[in-house]
C-alpha cells in the first residue's frame, strides 16, 4: 500500500490563539476531571513514575509503582539501592537498564544537592539525570503549582492537527509556541491544557484513526476529516 502523502499546515499564530480560546473550554467541559494518570502521593513518586512512563503505558507504570513505592520510600532508598535490584524491580516498564541508571543517579543528586527533596524549579530539575523539560513540566504543573506545558506524543500530534504550531516533532519549540497562545492560568492554564490534549488524544484524536465524526473540535480543526494532515 502506498504511503499517504502528508501536507504540512501553515500556522497563523493569531488564528491559532483564537482557536485556543474556543477549543480550551470545549475540552474543559468534555474532560472536567482531567489530570495526570500516574498515581503518586508526593513529588518523588511522580518523578519516578514519569521516568518510568517513557515508552510505557501509564497502566503498566501504575501497576509497577504500587509495589515500588512501598519498597522505596525516599530518594535515599533509591540512591542506596543496588542497581541490579532496581533493574529487576522495574524491568516490565521497558528500557529498564537506562531507567534504573537515571533513577539511581537523579536520586543521588537529590540527596547530595537538595537535601533529599525534589527541587521545585525548572533550572534545578534539569540537573537531574533522566529529566528533560517534559518531565520537569509534569512535576511543576502537578505537584508544585507552577504552570507547565507537557509536550508528550499526544500534545505534539494534536497541536499539529489543530494548527497550533509548526514545530512538528520539536517538543521544546512546541512548548514555547503553545506558551504564547495558551492562557497561563485561565481554565486551569498550561497544565490543564496539556492534560486535556492528552485525554483527547487517547480517547478521540488517535494517531492512526482519529474519530473526527465524533469530535467536539472538528468544526475548528484544520485537519478534521483530512488524512493528508494527520
Amino acid at each position: 500500500m502506498a504511503k499517504r502523502a502528508k501536507i504540512k499546515l501553515k500556522v497563523d499564530k493569531a488564528a491559532a490563539a483564537q482557536r485556543v480560546q474556543v477549543i480550551f473550554p470545549l475540552l474543559r467541559k468534555l474532560y472536567p476531571a482531567a489530570k495526570t494518570a500516574l498515581r503518586h502521593a508526593n513529588p518523588l513518586e511522580l518523578l519516578i513514575a514519569t521516568i518510568l512512563s517513557a515508552q510505557c503505558t501509564d497502566v503498566r507504570v501504575n501497576a509497577v509503582t504500587e509495589v515500588l513505592f512501598a519498597k522505596y520510600k525516599s530518594a535515599a532508598d533509591w540512591a542506596g539501592a543496588d542497581i541490579k535490584q532496581i533493574e529487576a524491580d522495574i524491568r516490565s516498564t521497558g528500557f529498564y537498564r537506562n531507567k534504573a541508571s537515571n533513577i539511581k543517579s537523579c536520586c543521588r543528586t537529590i540527596v547530595d544537592k537538595f537535601g533529599g527533596q525534589v527541587p521545585d524549579n525548572m533550572e534545578d530539575l534539569l540537573t537531574l539525570a533522566g529529566v528533560g523539560r517534559k518531565t520537569a513540566n509534569v512535576l511543576l504543573g502537578n505537584v508544585f503549582n507552577t504552570p507547565g506545558i507537557v509536550c508528550d506524543t499526544h500534545v505534539i500530534r494534536l497541536s499539529r492537527r489543530l494548527g497550533l504550531s509548526d514545530a512538528d516533532k520539536d517538543a521544546v519549540k512546541l512548548e514555547f509556541d503553545l506558551a504564547e497562545i495558551v492562557p497561563k492560568k485561565k481554565w486551569g492554564g498550561w497544565t490543564m491544557f496539556s492534560h486535556l490534549l492528552i485525554f483527547h488524544g487517547r480517547n478521540v484524536c488517535k494517531a492512526r484513526r482519529p474519530d473526527c465524526g465524533n469530535c467536539v473540535l472538528s468544526e475548528y480543526c484544520p485537519a478534521a476529516n483530512n488524512p493528508k494532515l494527520w
